[in-house]
């Protein structure tokens, strides 16, 4: 387990030094949605194996402690969690399958009560470059619209 802890540390290091040695803001993803579902329901579909399947219509699993596997979009993506703070953070190692091995990013959810919603903020950080518009796009297109829609 502790060897878990040392490579997420390693991973968020990593990747926050590739954030900071580089200025160019392309390998940087900020979005701010607006969700009529609360902080906890939103968390909950986020890191829960069945709802993630359920709004996403493709399989999940997930490990929801500090360190724990995810594969998402039936293996699509995988990671694991750095952060946790209930119905607040959620901040992962987060990586497509086919990136150069070894290769994660960084993305940080903050879940924040906006009467009787969500803003939730999205920043991604570290991804290999050339994909800030794919990835940009797949945030809309694999996260934000299906839960709209799972919470409509």
């Amino acid at each position: 387990m502790a060897q878990s802890y040392i490579l997420i540390t390693a991973l968020t290091l990593t990747a926050l030094r590739i954030v900071s040695a580089q200025s160019d803001k392309s390998i940087t993803i900020h979005q701010e949605i607006e969700f009529t579902a609360s902080p906890q329901q939103l968390y909950e579909a986020l890191l829960d194996s069945k709802q993630f399947t359920e709004f996403s219509g493709r399989a999940a699993e997930i490990n929801r402690e500090v360190g724990g596997a995810f594969s998402l979009f039936k293996g699509h993506i995988i990671g694991r969690n750095v952060e946790l703070v209930p119905n607040e953070r959620i901040v992962q190692a987060w990586r497509i399958m086919t990136w150069p091995e070894g290769t994660y990013s960084i993305a940080r959810f903050e879940l924040k009560p906006q009467g009787s919603g969500t803003h939730l903020v999205l920043d991604h950080i570290g991804f290999p470059e050339g994909l800030h518009h794919h990835l940009t796009a797949g945030w809309e297109e694999n996260y934000w619209s299906l839960l709209k829609k799972y919470f409509h």
